[in-house]
């Protein structure tokens, strides 16, 4: 009896945790936050739910969506890229030199785009690198980091625009529009992107021995350490991600508008972070989900999408309006977790 007593206790205990609320409000609060936002946006205006705009919504959230696939490693591992959204603007700044360049020699044809679409991927990989190496060789706070990388970018592709903007050649723009404004089976190119992008991210996630590291490194890195597990090396590998994620973000963000500035990009780096935290990630690492992160982007886009639609309130509170929810987010994180220890 007093064996059993233990066991059964600890059970009890477990039974009532998961059919509590605070593990409800964990997994499901973001969805159920996304339901809310929707219909609010149906009772302000009924056009919300028209097909061209639920499509504009989708598509605009997807470069946020899958920039912040890539914080949800970072932050799930510990640490922080603040870089993002200057990284997004040098890339789209070199890809359209790259493929300017190479008009005369190739054309305005297939292959000038992959060759901008390599040098993306190439570009994000190693600006992702650099990000990891310095945090993890260096003993870096990663803010810091990626605070001082996020100026180099910026300054970068301000430089190479000459203070002004990099315009697409318009015959590759031509070419290179459908990955944005094209569509299959009715769904736009951008938000096949970002949905294949999610499954990618979920699986790497909870399912690969690289996921689970990610987790173990946010929660105690030093037990990581003390369990072989090579702290420096995964924590660079999420940063790479994230460069990589980044890259694909701006491969269907520049025929947007086939253009990039010193302007472009900003504040995406805020925007994927609230995207991750809204979605159930814990800032401090050791957490994370894929999916609360996809619905945390769209209900960003979401906000600002009916603020547009209601004259109630002016689109200029847009971020006061994001601000407001990502501290909520935050404060209900920590009031779940609380009631969930021991």
């Amino acid at each position: 009896m007093s064996s059993a007593m233990p066991n059964n206790q600890t059970t009890n205990n477990k039974t009532l945790t998961s059919k509590g609320f605070s593990v409800d409000l964990k997994t499901w609060g973001p969805f159920v936050a996304l339901v809310v936002l929707a219909l609010l946006g149906v009772l302000i205006n009924p056009a919300f739910l028209g097909l061209d705009n639920l499509s504009n919504m989708l598509t605009r959230s997807a470069f946020i969506g899958i920039i912040a696939i890539g914080a949800t490693f970072v932050i799930t591992a510990g640490g922080l890229d603040l870089s993002v959204g200057s990284m997004a603007a040098f890339i789209a700044g070199v890809m359209i030199i790259l493929m300017n360049s190479l008009v005369e020699q190739f054309g305005a044809g297939v292959t000038t785009v992959l060759f901008g679409v390599g040098a993306s991927l190439l570009l994000g990989l190693c600006a992702g690198f650099i990000n990891g190496v310095v945090t993890t060789k260096g003993k870096i706070e990663a803010f810091i980091v990626t605070l001082g990388t996020m100026g180099i970018y910026r300054s970068l592709v301000t430089y190479l625009a000459d203070g002004g903007t990099l315009t697409l050649d318009w015959a590759v723009r031509d070419i290179y529009r459908p990955v944005y404004y094209g569509s299959f089976l009715g769904i736009t190119i951008p938000v096949w992107v970002f949905f294949f992008v999610a499954i990618i991210g979920y699986i790497l996630l909870n399912y690969t021995r690289f996921g689970r590291y990610c987790f173990a490194i946010g929660s105690n890195e030093k037990v990581a350490e003390y369990s072989a597990i090579h702290v420096d090396r995964i924590k660079t590998m999420t940063y790479m991600l994230q460069g990589v994620c980044v890259a694909l973000a701006t491969i269907i963000y520049v025929p947007r508008l086939g253009s990039a500035s010193g302007a472009t990009g900003v504040l995406w780096e805020l925007e994927a972070i609230a995207a991750v935290i809204i979605g159930g990630t814990m800032l401090k690492g050791g957490h994370g989900r894929i999916w609360g992160t996809v619905v945390g982007a769209i209900m960003l886009t979401m906000i600002g999408n009916i603020l547009n639609l209601t004259d109630a309130i002016s689109n200029y509170l847009n971020g006061t309006v994001q601000g407001i929810i990502i501290i909520v987010a935050v404060y209900l994180q920590r009031a779940s977790w609380r009631k969930a220890g021991p």
